[in-house]
């Protein structure tokens, strides 16, 4: 048996079965997939996948525990990597992040150009996505690191720690009438055409639940998962804003929109930076980690690894 084996199982189990599209991902044959995993089944005596045909249907019995050794097997080759990579070139490398668009545009600059001033050798990646897409692309390995507020805790093969707390605001164009209210409320809210984000983005089931919870069925003008994109339209006056308060932090952007904050309404959000379990990681990823947020440093990181570090902890 051997790695090649080993990343055909494993993938054609990612790709749903599909081993044309398990080689595209592989950059090779599909019949010399299928004949890799048919030799592996034979050495190892037993049927990782039941068959109709040359189909494969679905994962035996016996299947699911040789993944889930394959899952560990390769795990610890991407540790072994990354150990090699940390020792002959400890300030050097690449770093790749999955986040989401509000966390790579309003969150990350910072951080992300501190972390280039501390190891100028150090490349960054970034890969942005739904928050599904990025506890995905954490798992899969494309990305080392994973910042969202959705979904992330979700995923039992990750190890997530919260980063920082935030609120939803409202903006609207400054001659709005609710600018002119001292207290917003739901009722308030529901009687506008209202612009915010995809249900899966930014807190999105926040405000969902806010609004059912008061029986109240909001108008949603426009949906969208960029926040400059939602504050384009409010400026068209198609209705008013939900966005992050991310996305309004005085820069000298928004000078023309009115910003009411709206935490009492929908409640705080928690950004959550996320690890696959059992990784190792190389040092500029803790100084990443710390520079995401004061809460963190390399000893709860390393602990919460192991599995010893609850939320309350933070």
């Amino acid at each position: 048996m051997n790695l090649h084996q080993f990343r055909f199982v494993q993938e054609a189990a990612r790709r749903n079965l599909n081993l044309t599209e398990a080689a595209k991902a592989l950059h090779t044959s599909q019949p010399g997939v299928s004949k890799a995993i048919i030799e592996l089944e034979e050495e190892l005596g037993v049927e990782i996948f039941a068959r109709h045909g040359k189909r494969l249907k679905r994962i035996t019995e016996p299947g699911q525990h040789v993944l889930r050794s394959i899952e560990l097997i390769m795990r610890e080759v991407g540790n072994l990597k990354r150990i090699g990579e940390q020792f002959s070139a400890q300030d050097s490398g690449t770093l790749s992040i999955a986040t989401t668009h509000t966390q790579a545009r309003y969150v990350l600059p910072v951080p992300v150009a501190k972390l280039r001033e501390a190891y100028p050798k150090v490349n960054i990646s970034l890969h942005q996505g739904s928050p599904d897409q990025v506890a995905r692309m954490v798992i899969d390995e494309t990305a080392e690191v994973g910042i969202a507020t959705e979904s992330l805790s979700d995923y039992q093969e990750l190890v997530t720690l919260p980063c920082y707390e935030w609120q939803h605001v409202l903006v609207m164009p400054l001659d709005h009438p609710l600018v002119k209210k001292e207290r917003i409320s739901l009722e308030d809210l529901a009687s506008e055409p209202i612009i915010t984000y995809h249900p899966s983005f930014t807190g999105r089931t926040r405000i969902d639940t806010a609004f059912a919870h008061r029986k109240l069925e909001p108008r949603i003008a426009l949906e969208a998962i960029d926040s400059d994109v939602i504050k384009t339209y409010v400026r068209l006056g198609l209705g008013i804003g939900i966005v992050a308060e991310m996305a309004v932090r005085d820069d000298g952007q928004n000078a023309d929109l009115a910003v009411r904050p709206l935490g009492t309404l929908f409640g705080q959000n928690v950004a959550r930076v996320a690890f696959k379990r059992g990784a190792y990681l190389r040092n500029f990823v803790f100084q990443f980690a710390e520079l995401l947020s004061s809460r963190l440093d390399r000893n709860l990181i390393a602990k919460a690894m192991t599995g010893h570090v609850n939320d309350y902890e933070l």
